[in-house]
């Protein structure tokens, strides 16, 4: 029986063997690095009728030369998060455009394009979104939208000058899941600003921790990305309070036990009641929007160690003071402690004020007397 079972693992094992040598030796290999373009984003500006020029340049990482086919998309925005969703360019910005058809990347290469956007006199004013999208596929004739396949872009933010209508807010601003108890930093943001404007908006500004004194203890950036808020959307931007650890919690082994909890406390310590207030500005004209939220950091884990702590401390000052006064009653019972000198109390004037320093000398000498008497006997 256990032969039987010793063969069928070794059957076993080389076929397993002999299956993934076919897989290495026959499966072709991809070269994970592609194509980089940068910047990845163009932010720019002009007049209806205005022809714009900007440069971008493509890096081939690969190590093979590469064709790679230029094609163009509008994009909108995709729900909140600021995903651009990418819509085929039958008018607008991804109609404006244009670049070279192709381009021919030696390996481990790089070259720089133009892109030239002309505004048609009669534009909007206002927002415009594009893509320039650059893959190994060519476009396909059907009303310029793009083959599917592999492909990276550069989001292209054109704003038509002109009277644009300017108008945000701010919908909602409290920490991740309305947490209103931490036990240490870092602590996560959020707020969701709508814009219902013309053009995109990007919010600058600030995120202040007061605490309970009205004192700034932190400022942090409001939108740390730099991310736009496109017309008609709402955006959710997410920013932190971090501490020394970053962004992120507690790792398992800070989760360990509970001294390995109070210890990333008090690395990424905090405490009291805070109000977060954020200030934001935005658009040509500088307008602002603002808002509050309240929340506890409470390290317990550190305060229970640091308690306990100050008790023994306490104790010991305690049980060392209790010590120390026997010592001083028993000196002071014995006679060793205090040293009464008769000619401390001498004094040859006359006076009536010094009448009752006699007094004080005559006992002294009648203590000393006792004292004779007793080593007498």
């Amino acid at each position: 029986m256990a032969n039987t079972i010793s063969y069928r693992l070794k059957i076993l094992f080389t076929s397993i063997f002999f299956i993934f040598s076919f897989i290495f030796a026959f499966l072709p290999f991809y070269n994970a690095q592609a194509l980089t373009l940068t910047p990845i984003r163009m932010e720019i500006a002009g007049d209806p009728g205005q022809v714009l020029s900007q440069e971008m340049t493509l890096i081939n990482e690969r190590d093979n030369e590469e064709t790679y086919y230029a094609s163009y998309a509008n994009f909108e925005a995709q729900g909140e998060t600021g995903s651009p969703a990418f819509v085929n360019a039958k008018e607008g910005l991804g109609t404006w455009m244009e670049t070279v058809e192709s381009i021919d990347l030696p390996a481990n290469s790089s070259k720089i394009v133009q892109v030239k956007i002309k505004i048609p006199a009669n534009a909007d004013p206002g927002g415009h979104f594009a893509v320039v999208f650059w893959g190994t596929q060519p476009p396909t004739t059907d009303s310029g939208s793009v083959a599917i396949g592999a492909k990276v872009g550069m989001l292209v933010l054109l704003r038509v000058n002109g009277d644009v209508d300017e108008n945000g807010g701010i919908l909602e601003f409290a920490t991740k899941d309305k947490q209103t108890f931490f036990t240490h930093l870092p602590v996560s943001f959020y707020y969701r600003f709508q814009n219902s404007g013309g053009d995109r908006i990007k919010p600058e500004g600030s995120i202040l921790m007061k605490n309970i004194l009205g004192i700034t203890a932190e400022k942090i950036p409001a939108n740390p990305v730099e991310g736009n808020v496109l017309p008609g959307s709402i955006r959710k931007i997410e920013t932190a309070w971090q501490g020394k650890a970053g962004t992120v919690g507690p790792t398992d082994k800070d989760n360990k036990n509970f001294f390995s909890k109070a210890g990333y406390e008090m690395r990424n310590f905090a405490f009291g009641y805070y109000k977060a207030k954020i200030l934001l500005k935005y658009g040509t004209g500088g307008e602002t929007a603002s808002g509050s939220f309240a929340f506890w950091v409470v390290p317990w884990h550190l305060l229970i160690l640091v308690l306990i702590g100050l008790s023994f401390v306490l104790f010991m000052f305690k049980g060392g003071l209790r010590r120390y006064n026997k010592w001083l009653i028993s000196k002071v019972m014995h006679g060793n402690y205090v040293k009464i000198d008769d000619e401390e109390y001498e004094d040859d004037d006359d006076d009536s004020e010094n009448d009752e320093k006699p007094k004080i000398k005559s006992k002294a000498k009648v203590i000393k007397s006792k004292k004779t008497s007793v080593r007498s006997i």
